[in-house]
């Protein structure tokens, strides 16, 4: 055992020294121990993987809301006047409308890919979020605005 005098009070190194790597010890402990928790409690999960996908309709379909479907696809061939054998026009609310009614829009927009008559001609199929949209809007009632 080591011992000195320092201002008339005798120290034992050895015990100070066992209590310094004894506290030290258990520090370290605690900080393993810490980051070893903190490491194991994390995911790889991202927010889409927690978090369901909001998708914001309108709470009445319109006209108004679709037209854009009308407007950017079908008037490629349903112009007025009608191109590359199209029936009939696609270009106002009251065409649209009897199209949905009359002529069966709403079969031809939603067959299968690759099926005989599938409309857009030639496709791609219109995404699916599109054809609720437009089969809502007749639920609705083929409201203009």
């Amino acid at each position: 055992m080591v011992t000195t005098c320092f201002n008339n009070k005798q120290f034992k190194f050895d015990s100070l020294i066992t209590k310094l790597i004894s506290i030290s010890m258990w520090y370290r402990l605690a900080l393993i121990a810490f980051f070893s928790s903190t490491l194991l409690s994390c995911s790889s999960n991202t927010i889409d993987d927690v978090v369901e996908p909001v998708i914001i309709e309108p709470e009445i379909v319109t006209y108004q809301n679709i037209k854009f479907v009308f407007e950017n696809i079908c008037t490629e061939c349903h112009s007025n006047p009608p191109q590359n054998g199209a029936p009939m026009p696609l270009v106002t609310f009251d065409n649209a409308r009897a199209a949905i009614l009359n002529r069966g829009l709403l079969d031809r927009i939603s067959r299968a890919e690759g099926s005989s008559g599938l409309m857009p001609l030639g496709g791609p199929r219109l995404p699916q979020g599109t054809i609720d949209m437009m089969v809502q809007w007749n639920e609705d009632g083929l409201l203009e605005n």
